[in-house]
């Protein structure tokens, strides 16, 4: 007997979610999303197998609920589901990247039905919304559980089981264990990279050029910046308990480097790079986390017509899908640099091969 799995919420992770676990002909797959479109989309697409006509109907129907919302959003949803009656038990999980608010909310239903099991799978992409859903996008990626008080150990195994499609690295934390380490990784990161925009910014009135130099590293740090600022800034709301511990501990330790600078105490400034470099050395190779990994070539071509297409059309031959492009420096009549981001270090050893053989100058980032 097939497993009915209503998915709310179809954007980038909850249609790979749908899109996945549709695969298996264990699994009847129901979508909804608030746009009409989007749903559409998925079920003409196959990323779904029906579209619910209203949450509560689909919810009566279904063995496994996940959430893919936006955490405030989870949150009234989760008080939604509470209110039904169902005939079978029904496991409810989430793909938050924060999870205490959203365990403190699932302890108190009262619906016996019910089992909650928190869940973050820690995979993303440069894209957005159901027309980059992959099936793939959380194979080898961590997938955080985090079960209520009243979840019985059987029924997190059975989650995983329904899970195993996506091919994930299944961690159990407690809910706060969670957010202070998404913290410092993800969500303190986010917000640091758009102070170092505004400092830009800020900075533009008395130099105008500065849009102009504003690449290379600094658009790489910055990056993450782009993101949906509605988006986070309901993370930032919900961890901010963590956000605000975070952003205390970098403005001490600012002060200390600004006191360094001013003393010119090179032996400690030092110190201090290095600790940073050898630590950021030693992460290991990169792997699908909170914030997506970005693999890199940088292509030397010549400032000619058709140089950049040339590239694409070769690594197209291969079916090598290029995720980011940019050109770094380019001056008239002198080589260029053409940065290419690739989706996994595979696709980035094959694409500096390919490239090498046909006479390209390419250096890939280690």
């Amino acid at each position: 007997m097939k497993r009915t799995i209503f998915v709310i919420g179809l954007g980038l992770i909850g249609g790979s979610l749908a899109k996945c676990l549709a695969q298996s002909t264990d699994n009847h797959v129901i979508g909804f999303d608030i746009n009409d479109q989007t749903v559409k989309y998925a079920h003409m697409h196959g990323i779904i197998d029906e579209i619910a006509s209203n949450i509560q109907d689909a919810s009566k129907r279904s063995d496994y609920i996940f959430l893919a919302t936006p955490i405030t959003q989870t949150i009234q949803l989760l008080h939604e589901l509470d209110s039904f009656t169902y005939d079978q038990n029904v496991v409810i999980s989430d793909v938050s990247s924060v999870k205490t608010s959203v365990i403190h909310v699932a302890e108190s239903l009262s619906n016996q039905r019910i089992a909650f099991i928190g869940g973050h799978p820690m995979a993303g992409s440069h894209k957005k919304g159901i027309q980059a859903a992959k099936e793939h996008l959380f194979e080898n990626a961590i997938y955080v559980l985090t079960p209520g008080s009243k979840c019985e150990e059987r029924t997190v195994e059975v989650l995983k089981d329904v899970l195993k499609p996506t091919k994930s690295n299944f961690i159990t934390l407690k809910p706060t264990e969670h957010d202070e380490m998404t913290a410092v990784v993800s969500h303190f990161p986010h917000l640091i990279a758009s102070s170092l925009v505004h400092q830009a910014k800020k900075w533009e009135h008395t130099h105008d050029y500065i849009p102009k130099l504003a690449a290379g590293g600094f658009r790489d740090i910055t990056r993450i910046a782009s993101s949906n600022p509605d988006l986070w800034q309901d993370i930032f709301y919900h961890n901010r308990v963590k956000m605000s511990q975070l952003l205390q501990e970098w403005i001490d330790q600012m002060k200390d480097i600004k006191n360094l600078l001013e003393r010119n105490d090179k032996t400690q400034l030092t110190s201090y790079l290095n600790q940073a470099k050898e630590y950021r050395d030693g992460l290991g190779e990169k792997k699908r986390g909170a914030i997506p990994s970005f693999y890199d070539l940088y292509v030397d071509i010549r400032d000619q017509t058709g140089a950049i297409a040339s590239v694409a059309q070769l690594l197209a031959t291969k079916d090598i899908s290029i995720t980011n492009i940019e050109i770094l420096e380019i001056r008239q009549g002198i080589t260029g640099v053409l940065r290419l981001s690739v989706a996994s270090q595979e696709e980035q050893q094959e694409s500096y091969h390919l490239l090498r053989e046909n006479g390209y100058e390419i250096m890939i980032e280690q």
